[in-house]
C-alpha cells in the first residue's frame, strides 16, 4: 500500500511537473508575441556549425558541380547587397518641378569695384526642397442658360431651349465623383475612419457628418462598384490557381446577432501564375465553409490557403499547404534561448523548412516569367531540388514524438494533419509555395481595423469589401487608387453592361492605364499652376 501511494505521488508530480513545464513554455510565447520581433525570416546557415545540406556539395568536384549549375542552388555564402539608395529623381519622379531662383537686390547687380551693371553668365544649383501645398474646397452650382426665338414668341409660337451637360447627376448625394472618392480613398487606403475624417473636413470649413459620409459610401458602392466586383469575381472563377484567407471582423448590427459575435472578412485572389492579379473582398456573418463554395462555384485548379479545414468543402478545388504556417508552428516550439541549438526537434525541423524556402527564391528569381517553357523549368527544378528535401522533412516528422500539450506536440499534430497537402505545390510550376501573398493582400484591411474597430451594419461590412476590392485592384495593378475610383464614379458601370464593355473599365486596361496616369501628371500640375489642388 505504501509503495502504490509513492508510486501515484511520482506519478501525479511527473503530470504536475509537466503541466508546469507546458505553461512555461506558454508563457514564453505570449512574451515573444508581445515584446519580440515579428519577422519571420530565418538564418540559412548557423554560424560555427555545419549545414544539413551542403555535406555532398562540399565533397563533389567543383567543376562538375559547375558544369551541372548546381551552385546556383547552393546556400549563399556572403551576404546579400544592400539595395542602393534611391536618388532624388527617383524618389520625386512624376512630381512637376519649379525653379526658383535666388537674385540679387538692385543694388548687388552693380560692380562693387566700378558701379558697372553686372552681367548674367549662367546659374548654379543649390537646394532642393520637397514643398506640400494643401488642398482647397469649391462648391459648383450649375445653371442651366434657357433661350428663346424673339420671332415665334410673336406668332405665339414659344421656341425655348435649355442648357444641358449631357448627363445627369446619378450619384447619391450632392458631392462629386472626386469628392465621393476621396472620402473612399482616405477611408479604405489611408484608414481614417468617418469621425476623424468629419474633422478634417471642418478644417477646410465643411460641415460633413460622418453618417453622409458612409451613406455616399453605401449607396455608390453598391450602384457602381458592385457591377465591378461581380466581373472581377468571374474573371477569378476562370483562373487556374486562386489563394484565399480570412479575418475576424466585428458588425455591429446584425440580425439576430449579439454584437460582440465575430464575423468575417474573406480574401481570394488569383495565384501566382503570372496572369493579371486579381483581388476579391467578401463580408460573411459565419466562418462556416459553405461561404467558400458558394463564393468558389465554378472554380476548378489548384486552391492555396492556410490549414482551415472549411476549404476542404471546395468540390472542384485541390489544396496545397502553406509552407509558412508550417515554420510558424515550428518556430513557435522552439525553446527560449535554444535557436541555435541542433539537438532541439523544433531546430531540425526549421532547417528544412529554411532549405526549402532559400531553393525556392533561388527558383523564383531565376524563372521570374511563366511561360510554358518557364513552368516546366520551375517545375523540374522544384523535383530535382526540393523534392528530396521535402521527403526529408517527412520523414523527420515520422520520427518525432514531442510530449503531449506541448508546442512541438501542437506543431507535429498540425503538420500531420496537413501532410497530404504538401507535396501538392511540385505538380506544377505555377503552383505557389506558401501563401504569404494572400496574408499581405488582406493585412491592409486589417490594418484598417485598427483604426476603425468595427461596422456598424451589414451594409456597410458589404460596401467595405466591394471597395476594399477596388482599392487593392488598382494597387495590384499599378494604377493611382484615387484617380481610378474617380474613373469608375464618372463612368458609372452598371449591371446591364456586358463584360465586354466593363472589361474596358478594368485597372489592367492599358487606355485605362493611361487615361489614371493623364490625370495624375494633371493633377500634380494644378498643385504648381493653381497653388491647391480642387475639390
Amino acid at each position: 500500500t505504501l509503495q502504490a501511494t509513492v508510486d501515484a505521488a511520482n506519478k501525479r508530480e511527473e503530470a504536475l511537473t509537466q503541466e508546469r513545464d507546458n505553461l512555461k513554455e506558454e508563457i514564453d510565447l505570449l512574451r515573444k508575441k508581445l515584446f519580440g520581433t515579428s519577422s519571420e525570416k530565418r538564418i540559412l546557415d548557423i554560424p560555427g556549425q555545419l549545414n544539413f545540406f551542403n555535406e555532398a556539395e562540399l565533397e563533389q568536384d567543383p567543376e562538375a558541380a559547375k558544369a551541372e549549375d548546381l551552385e546556383a542552388f547552393l546556400p549563399e555564402k556572403t551576404a546579400k547587397k544592400r539595395k542602393a539608395r534611391a536618388t532624388d529623381a527617383e524618389r520625386f519622379k512624376g512630381v512637376p518641378v519649379e525653379k526658383k531662383y535666388l537674385e540679387l537686390s538692385e543694388e548687388e547687380k552693380l560692380c562693387p569695384v566700378c558701379g558697372t551693371p553686372l552681367k548674367e553668365i549662367g546659374e548654379e544649383f543649390v537646394r532642393r526642397e520637397l514643398v506640400f501645398v494643401p488642398a482647397k474646397l469649391k462648391v459648383y452650382e450649375y445653371y442651366s442658360k434657357s433661350y428663346e426665338c424673339p420671332q415665334c414668341r410673336l406668332q405665339d409660337i414659344p421656341v425655348i431651349k435649355k442648357g444641358k451637360d449631357g448627363r445627369a447627376h446619378m450619384l447619391y448625394g450632392m458631392a462629386s465623383a472626386g469628392t465621393v472618392a476621396w472620402v473612399m480613398y482616405q477611408k479604405f487606403c489611408n484608414g481614417l475612419p468617418y469621425y476623424r475624417q468629419e474633422k478634417d473636413w471642418k478644417q477646410y470649413g465643411v460641415e460633413i457628418t460622418r453618417a453622409t459620409m458612409a451613406n455616399w459610401v453605401i449607396r455608390n458602392s453598391e450602384a457602381f462598384f458592385l457591377p465591378m466586383y461581380e466581373y472581377f469575381h468571374r474573371k477569378l472563377l476562370e483562373r487556374g490557381f486562386a489563394m484565399a484567407d480570412e479575418t475576424p471582423l466585428q458588425v455591429l448590427h446584425e440580425p439576430e446577432r449579439r454584437a460582440q459575435t465575430k464575423s468575417y472578412m474573406w480574401l481570394f485572389r488569383s495565384g501566382e501564375d503570372g496572369g493579371i492579379p486579381i483581388i476579391l473582398y467578401k463580408y460573411s456573418e459565419t466562418r462556416a465553409g459553405d461561404n467558400t463554395v458558394d463564393f468558389l462555384h465554378g472554380f476548378k485548379g489548384y486552391l492555396m490557403c492556410d490549414g482551415y479545414s472549411g476549404y476542404n468543402k471546395v468540390p472542384d478545388a485541390k489544396r496545397t499547404a502553406c509552407w509558412a504556417h508550417i515554420r510558424r508552428y515550428l518556430t513557435d516550439a522552439i525553446p527560449k534561448g535554444k535557436a541555435l541549438d541542433y539537438t532541439q526537434p523544433s531546430v531540425q525541423g526549421m532547417l528544412y523548412i529554411n532549405q526549402l524556402f532559400h531553393l525556392e527564391d533561388v527558383i523564383r528569381s531565376k524563372y521570374s516569367s511563366f511561360d510554358a517553357i518557364k513552368k516546366a523549368a520551375i517545375k523540374k527544378a522544384r523535383l530535382e531540388k526540393e523534392k528530396p528535401v521535402v521527403e526529408g522533412f517527412l520523414s523527420w516528422l515520422d520520427q518525432q514524438n514531442p510530449i503531449r500539450g506541448s508546442r512541438m506536440d501542437k506543431a507535429v499534430t498540425y503538420i500531420q494533419n496537413r501532410r497530404s497537402y504538401l507535396s501538392t505545390y511540385l505538380e506544377d510550376g505555377r503552383c505557389s509555395f506558401s501563401n504569404n501573398l494572400s496574408e499581405n493582400a488582406v493585412r491592409p484591411f486589417t490594418v484598417g481595423r485598427k483604426n476603425w474597430l468595427f461596422r456598424d451594419t451589414p451594409d456597410g461590412a458589404q460596401a467595405s469589401a466591394v471597395v476594399y476590392t477596388m482599392v487593392e485592384m488598382a494597387k495590384a495593378n499599378g494604377v493611382n487608387v484615387y484617380h481610378y475610383l474617380t474613373y469608375l464614379l464618372e463612368k458609372l458601370p452598371d449591371d446591364r453592361m456586358s463584360d465586354d464593355e466593363l472589361e474596358f473599365l478594368a485597372p489592367w486596361d492599358e487606355t485605362v492605364k493611361a487615361e489614371i496616369e493623364r490625370r495624375a501628371n494633371e493633377s500634380n500640375q494644378s498643385y504648381v499652376n493653381c497653388q491647391g489642388a480642387p475639390a
